[in-house]
């Protein structure tokens, strides 16, 4: 290791979305790797079985009940990191959702809550960390999209569109908030997840898993993508990472 990479250890991160899937990889790895931990998602009694998880295998992790598209609950996300830990160093926006539908199907109601999970709450995380980051000097947002940010397909405009528009975000903040605050994307193709589970057409969820998540990667391979990121020198800004199976060809 450089003598200018960093640990670890006791680095305190909030991580959205921490119940399942990439979110609950990315919180086993920070916290088996010494992070300090604020672990946020709307399945309390799954997040704090995670949480105590890390903490008997000697992880130092705190469960919040916490929906991404309520402004207040995101903001105690980071006020506990605070309370218990003194501060924040990186805050990771996972929380996502996909419901799959072509746009002729009018499913507005999913439209929305693609938009308030996907985008509206990732917003919700920087309007609640940023203010801390900037009095701190420094800080870390890493912000979980998909290769959907970078490319459209069938049955997935809305959900393109959400992740397409975090991107922009992300580069955004990193340009309005050079040289303290680091910004990192972070763009998983197919990983094993819940995701496939929001898709309410049964035969177009069917075609999803057969057709475009048949060769999957673990959730952990975007965990530790995460830690890369996390771990570079104070001088290092990881900007983007896109992390596919290698037999995905899109």
């Amino acid at each position: 290791m450089s003598m200018n990479e960093r640990t670890m250890k006791e680095q305190v991160v909030v991580v959205t979305g921490a119940s399942s899937g990439i979110g609950e990889a990315i919180a086993r790895r920070l916290g088996a790797q010494g992070a300090q931990l604020v672990l946020g998602a709307r399945r309390v009694e799954r997040l704090e079985a995670l949480a105590h998880a890390i903490r008997a295998s000697g992880g130092d992790a705190v469960a919040v009940a916490a929906d991404v598209t309520r402004r207040d609950d995101v903001a105690a996300l980071v006020a506990r990191a605070r309370t218990q830990f003194g501060r924040l160093d990186v805050l990771v926006n996972n929380a996502g959702i996909m419901p799959l539908s072509p746009l002729s199907a009018l499913k507005v109601d999913e439209w929305e809550r693609m938009i308030d999970v996907n985008l509206r709450g990732v917003l919700n995380g920087i309007a609640a960390a940023l203010p801390l980051f900037e009095a701190q000097r420094s800080g870390h947002v890493i912000n979980i999209t998909s290769v959907a940010d970078r490319q459209v397909f069938p049955t997935s405009a809305v959900y393109c569109a959400t992740k397409f528009a975090v991107r922009a975000l992300s580069e955004g903040l990193r340009l309005e908030s050079a040289p303290y605050l680091r910004v990192t994307l972070i763009a998983p193709g197919a990983t094993e997840s819940e995701l496939a589970n929001g898709i309410s057409d049964p035969e177009l969820r069917r075609a999803a898993v057969e057709h475009f998540r048949k060769e999957l990667i673990p959730a952990d391979a975007i965990a530790r993508a995460v830690a890369f990121a996390i771990t570079q020198p104070a001088d290092v800004n990881v900007n983007e990472i896109v992390v596919r199976p290698t037999a995905q060809a899109f």
